[in-house]
């Protein structure tokens, strides 16, 4: 496989404060990698460093061959990095459609901006159905599948999700892992953090474990799932019965 992604020696984070302190971590293409790890272990702090939200202080990051540690977030979304963040981002007053095409605007010509979103609409009956009702009046779940949808406005080649099954019900999260393992089946390269870590890395190709702003561990999802220190440390108990 080859790496879409890499990180070299990563440090950030905030004002004087490096959360990151020198991640390594290789993406292969087409694949899901899972963080795992503590509360302020740095996981979302990857994915804003990564979107462009924060700036390395050290260390690159190479996209497919391209170092983009500089690249603005208008930069990384043109090169096909799309952040689903783990707060509700949709515009609650606006409707479901026109939420949906605000993910299309960087795009400069309007007719593909309509030409996709209608493609989207036919993909999910959500956004098809209630188009033209206020994305707030949708329940927590439904708002990330828009979510989910308006990213794809891009086409993206890398998604980066922050806990997108927070504060969702039992079905409501099983349809979200569905979502993303449909994604990847597509093509699409995927970066996830996770609260249920034993759900995550169960559909990870593979995984990372942070700990203190550093990778301490990573390996295949399934072999870190059934690591007993990564159970004792992280997953809360034994590792699951095969």
């Amino acid at each position: 496989m080859t790496a879409l992604l890499k990180l070299e020696g990563v440090v950030a984070g905030y004002g004087r404060g490096d959360i990151l302190r020198g991640i390594d971590l290789e993406l292969e293409e087409a694949t899901i990698t899972c963080l795992v790890g503590p509360n302020g272990a740095g996981k979302s702090t990857v994915l804003k460093t990564l979107s462009g939200l924060l700036r390395p202080r050290e260390g690159t990051i190479v996209l497919a061959g391209e170092e983009i540690s500089r690249c603005s977030p208008a930069e990384l979304l043109a090169r096909g990095i799309v952040h689903v963040a783990q707060e509700r981002s949709l515009f609650p007053l606006m409707t479901v459609w026109d939420n949906l095409l605000m993910g299309g605007h960087i795009l400069r010509e309007r007719p593909l901006v309509r030409k996709r979103a209608e493609a989207i609409a036919e993909r999910f009956d959500l956004v098809r159905d209630r188009r033209d009702e206020r994305a707030g009046a949708l329940s927590g779940g439904q708002q990330k599948l828009v979510e989910i949808a308006r990213a794809l406005m891009l086409e993206p080649r890398l998604i980066l999700m922050d806990e997108p099954t927070m504060g969702l019900d039992p079905k409501a999260r099983h349809l979200m892992f569905e979502m993303v393992a449909q994604l990847n089946e597509e093509g699409r390269t995927v970066l996830l953090v996770e609260q249920n870590a034993r759900a995550g890395l169960a559909i990870a190709h593979h995984g990372a474990v942070l700990d203190n702003g550093c990778v301490a561990l990573t390996g295949p999802g399934k072999s870190l799932l059934d690591d007993p220190r990564v159970a004792e440390l992280y997953l809360g108990g034994a590792p699951a019965a095969a």
